[in-house]
């Protein structure tokens, strides 16, 4: 059963050493992602799932040990996904990567750990099956689900400027802080591809795990300081 989830952003740039120079400018995103892991805790689950978009190559999951990298990045640092004692040899998609260094910050042994890999273009009719299975892992689950909104909100975005980013933006910004499942089963899978929203796969998946729960959710920060919306919120 699914008793808490927290939503962060997956940009490389949280990491320090990748941003360098403007790491500054994120500062306050990486402490709402630190606090919104505190509440994961508090939820003291049995295991946590950390769930974020991926190409082929990362798909699927990925064990506790699993290795990450940012060397990709031109930074020579690597991560896992907590500790094994013979770490798997294939590596982490940079999403999951994020993922485990924001663990690896707020010192994260609270519960076993795993990863799971989602294709961005998964339909919801494959999104909520996933995200149901998720949740009936195990007796107490946790999502840490990583994913960003639009790359179209400014004409220096990665995806140039979509008249439309800044609507599917606020819809999706409302219902993570909600948990509006309806809301977030609307999300249109074609309209996020165009806006290279790499969340909404996984923010399906969420939804899927969260079928049959009272979770309420609290929206901590929304933003886009690089033309791409960057949402953290928790649902507990």
């Amino acid at each position: 059963m699914l008793v808490a989830a927290a939503l962060c952003p997956c940009p490389p740039l949280l990491v320090p050493e990748v941003a360098a120079g403007a790491a500054p400018e994120l500062d306050g995103l990486r402490a709402a992602c630190l606090d919104a892991i505190g509440v994961l805790a508090a939820a003291r689950p049995d295991r946590l799932v950390v769930v974020g978009p991926a190409d082929r190559a990362g798909q699927g999951p990925h064990p506790q040990g699993a290795p990450g990298s940012f060397r990709g990045f031109g930074v020579d640092l690597d991560v896992s996904l907590g500790a094994a004692e013979e770490p798997p040899e294939r590596e982490l998609p940079p999403s999951l990567a994020v993922g485990a260094w924001l663990l690896s910050r707020a010192d994260w042994d609270d519960a076993p750990v795993e990863g799971l890999g989602v294709a961005q273009p998964l339909p919801l009719e494959r999104c909520l099956p996933l995200g149901r299975e998720l949740a009936a892992s195990a007796p107490r689950v946790a999502l840490l689900v990583m994913g960003d909104g639009s790359a179209c909100r400014t004409v220096k975005a990665p995806g140039y400027f979509d008249e439309r980013a800044e609507g599917f933006d606020a819809a999706a910004a409302h219902a993570l802080g909600t948990a509006d499942l309806p809301a977030l089963r609307a999300l249109d899978a074609t309209l996020a591809a165009d806006l290279q929203a790499s969340g909404r796969a996984c923010w399906q998946v969420l939804t899927g795990a969260a079928e049959d729960t009272d979770l309420t959710g609290r929206l901590l920060r929304d933003e886009a300081p690089y033309g791409v919306g960057y949402f953290v919120a928790t649902w507990s």
